[in-house]
């Protein structure tokens, strides 16, 4: 097969980055350059929102460079991405803009949860290793410069996820404004990172311990491949070498650790941030390994792009950590599995019976399965109120490789399965929604609440549940254990926005076993 050039550019809080790729099905991703510049965006986008005329200008000199590189190459597929410092600037579009305008290049923004699955993309283009690894208890500490993400495996698969505001940069810039004693710095960070971690091992770990801890940063990775034993494979360490360590460094000072580092001692007191961070990691998990696979965002957009178009054949399967997060919290608000497995079954088996007049793929599909898990997590709050607290739940909750486009579209299935479908105008006030969006949520909507008539009494009264199409209608047909009055009322009233939506009238047949 030939070979396909592509570059990953990552316009990160600290740091711009570019990766050169050479990718085919038999060698894979092979890295054939790597050009990295130092350009703090994070400290400004954090403290004020917006860039300096200074940031911005550096960042579209080097952005041109880069294009300029990629030319050399003649690489004709490339993508962009900004992330959390042009994520949380205020005026995000106009920046946006001005790059597409001043250097040629299409830049995106991604969503917490879209960069964090791309990081975790990156592990697992490492193949056989991740795969062999996350089948014992094992979590991965994603340490970006705004924030952090804790996800948790086990068996192979990820079963929770969270983000907190521990970014690099962020707590950098927190030291700064207080200005403590260097005496003081330390505990001041230690203070901070532990209050949030036990929060998240309350919520979290009860009593699991994990035996290995995944790092994907700029810093543990140096320090690692700097000081492990001989002996150890590249990229790991025992968590027990690792806290010796910190606890040598405890006692040095900033420029100790910057000559033996050999790095700047302005940028020191950001590894102290990231040893601190993993202290804290290894302390409430009770990891006793280490591993650093050296990799960045770089490799998750170009393992993400090949994927997407073939070129590789996939190692993980990427949906089912998706439908974990959403089963998850399920089970964080206390819902049903086997009630919302069995709404996912029905709405599933409508999907796909009338393909052919919904035109949707994949993506859609997944988008109502999780739909289906969380239909009716709201209850946990709310007797009286299920879609609205349904909506602001999912909209807050962290679900892992969904942007925040198709969190939006989840949210308002679930909140429109229960409550008066709003029309474009209405929807399209409140977020991001385009006309194409809606639909789909219309759509989904329609097949999830024909699901719920089916499977509104949670008695789980049927043996099995196939649809098919027939001219304008879609005959639903039940093997029922029992008499199914109720569910065939339900069916018929729901059915009525089933019909609206596609012009295909849905007629429940029974066919009896008892």
């Amino acid at each position: 097969m030939k070979k396909k050039l592509f570059a990953a550019i990552d316009v990160g809080s600290f740091e711009l980055a570019m990766k050169i790729f050479e990718i085919s099905s038999q060698s894979g991703l092979k890295e054939i350059d790597h050009i990295r510049h130092r350009l703090d965006l994070g400290t400004e986008s954090y403290k004020t929102g917006k860039l300096s005329y200074d940031r911005m200008e550096e960042l579209c000199r080097v952005l041109k460079e880069y294009a300029g590189i990629m030319e050399a190459y003649k690489v004709t597929e490339y993508r962009t991405f900004g992330t959390s410092a042009i994520r949380e600037l205020e005026n995000t579009m106009i920046v946006l803009d001005r790059i597409k305008s001043r250097t040629g290049l299409d830049m995106s923004v991604l969503s917490n949860s879209e960069q964090r699955f791309l990081d975790y993309k990156s592990i697992a283009a490492k193949g056989e290793a991740f795969e062999t690894i996350i089948q014992e208890k094992t979590a991965i500490l994603d340490m970006g410069g705004g924030s952090i993400q804790v996800s948790l495996f086990d068996n192979g698969s990820l079963f929770a996820t969270q983000n907190m505001n521990l970014g690099i940069l962020r707590l950098h810039e927190q030291i700064k404004r207080i200005s403590p004693r260097s005496g003081q710095i330390r505990g001041i960070l230690d203070e901070v990172i532990h209050t949030r971690l036990n929060e998240f091992k309350k919520l979290y770990l009860k009593e699991k311990e994990y035996k290995n801890l995944i790092v994907v940063d700029d810093y543990i990775s140096n320090i690692i491949n700097r000081y492990q034993k001989g002996n150890e494979k590249k990229g790991f360490m025992s968590a027990n070498a690792f806290m010796k360590k910190m606890e040598n460094w405890e006692n040095a000072g900033l420029k100790t650790m910057a000559k033996e580092l050999d790095v700047p001692e302005e940028n020191v007191l950001l590894y102290v941030i990231a040893g601190l961070l993993l202290k804290g990691i290894l302390e409430i998990t009770g990891a006793v390994q280490i591993w650093a696979p050296g990799v960045t965002l770089c490799d998750g957009i170009a393992y993400d792009y090949a994927e997407q178009n073939k070129l590789l054949k996939q190692s993980h399967d990427f949906e089912q950590d998706i439908l974990s997060c959403a089963r998850s919290t399920n089970r964080r608000y206390q819902g049903s599995r086997q009630r919302s497995e069995a709404l996912e079954s029905i709405a599933l088996t409508i999907f796909d019976s009338t393909r052919k007049i919904h035109g949707m793929g994949a993506r859609e599909r997944l988008l109502l399965r999780i739909a289906a898990l969380l239909y009716d997590c709201g209850k946990y709050i709310s007797l009286s109120a299920v879609s609205e607290c349904s909506y602001h739940i999912i909209m807050r909750t962290e679900i892992i490789g969904l942007s925040h486009l198709e969190r939006e579209i989840v949210a308002n299935v679930v909140k429109y399965n229960q409550t008066d479908f709003a029309y474009y105008e209405e929807i399209a006030k409140v977020g991001g929604i385009d006309r194409e969006d809606y639909l789909k949520i219309a759509k989904l909507t329609a097949i999830l609440r024909l699901a719920c008539g089916l499977d509104r009494s949670h008695k789980k009264k049927f043996t099995s549940v196939k649809a098919s199409l027939h001219e304008n209608e879609l005959w639903v047909q039940v093997e029922a254990l029992e008499s199914i009055e109720m569910e065939k009322g339900l069916f018929q009233e729901n059915g009525m926005f089933f019909e609206e939506v596609y012009s295909i009238r849905p007629i429940l047949k029974q066919k009896k076993t008892f």
